[in-house]
């Protein structure tokens, strides 16, 4: 973990097309390599990388005493304050902005995750008290204005507050295409960890309870009810199987693209063309990629309500 660190302070989620894997012991020539490219520049937050190196460095700084440790979870903060945008906004990369890693990035949970670490660290939560206390003050500032951009990124539909995109341009603040099959959309999923981001918030002011009833409201006005998803073998496929959409009382599902203007649930291929049936996107990535899925039943059923409880409301 510490070799693969880049010299900005962060970490790579991949070197070209080989994942990054901690659990399996290097060559002298495989660390040297690794070594080499300590000035490469694909530090990431995406696919929880940076982030749980981060965590998992403060642990076992913690347990073990370890100065390098700390020292290298300490420089990995400072890379997640170095790669926020004045605006708040966390891109998926940095220093690479090529093609869509410039943008603000909820996709997969990127920014919260970098949000949930730095308020760790402000909020001085568990072994975060281990850390270089003048990290503390940048950290609640980061988070500050984090959250800022949480709020003001949270699309307005018809003068009404919704939910969020799951990638935003970073200078005008409006949802923008990433990957062919990822449009410009309101995520089902996306939508959820930010969400319970700020339900953690202790102390919440009106303007983020207004955001997160909002957006609760606007999830649970998008279900599609009586709808379930089903992995089944199909030797037709050129996969050997097949996910379909299924009726199935009493079942619920959310779908991961709505459109901006419609709500109307959208399914799109390597083509970046619009379909309204999961089954017209093509094998591949019908069964490689999460178009539906059951993201917001647990907050929509337990954790919301209680949080209400929590705030009075």
């Amino acid at each position: 973990m510490l070799l693969y660190q880049r010299s900005v302070g962060g970490w790579p989620k991949a070197v070209g097309d080989v994942k990054v894997k901690y659990d399996h012991p290097l060559t002298p020539a495989q660390k040297a390599t690794i070594l080499d490219d300590k000035g490469r520049n694909d530090p990431t937050i995406d696919n929880n990388a940076t982030t749980r190196e981060i965590r998992y460095l403060v642990e076992a700084a913690k347990r073990t005493g370890n100065l390098a440790y700390r020292r290298a979870a300490e420089d990995g903060i400072r890379y997640l304050l170095k790669m926020q945008y004045a605006n708040g906004g966390f891109p998926q990369y940095y220093p690479d902005h090529s093609n869509y890693r410039h943008q603000i990035t909820y996709n997969d949970n990127a920014m919260i995750q970098a949000m949930q670490v730095l308020r760790d660290l402000a909020e001085q939560r568990g072994d975060y008290t281990l850390l270089d206390q003048g990290l503390v003050a940048p950290a609640r500032t980061a988070v500050a204005r984090g959250i800022d951009c949480i709020l003001k990124t949270q699309y307005v539909q018809h003068g009404q507050l919704t939910a969020w995109a799951a990638q935003y341009d970073e200078k005008t603040l409006q949802p923008a295409k990433a990957r062919a099959f990822e449009l410009a959309s309101l995520s089902g999923d996306e939508t959820v960890p930010i969400v319970e981001f700020l339900m953690d918030i202790k102390n919440p002011s009106p303007e983020i309870k207004k955001s997160i009833e909002a957006a609760v409201a606007w999830l649970d006005k998008v279900k599609l009810t009586g709808y379930a998803i089903r992995d089944v073998d199909d030797p037709k496929q050129p996969s050997g199987r097949d996910r379909l959409i299924v009726p199935e009382s009493g079942s619920t599902i959310w779908a991961r693209f709505y459109d901006l203007d419609t709500n109307r649930p959208i399914y799109v291929g390597r083509d970046s063309q619009v379909h309204y049936s999961l089954a017209e996107i093509e094998n591949e990535r019908r069964v490689g990629y999460g178009y539906a899925g059951t993201w917001p039943a647990k907050l929509l059923n337990r954790e919301y309500p209680k949080w209400k409880k929590q705030q009075g409301i």
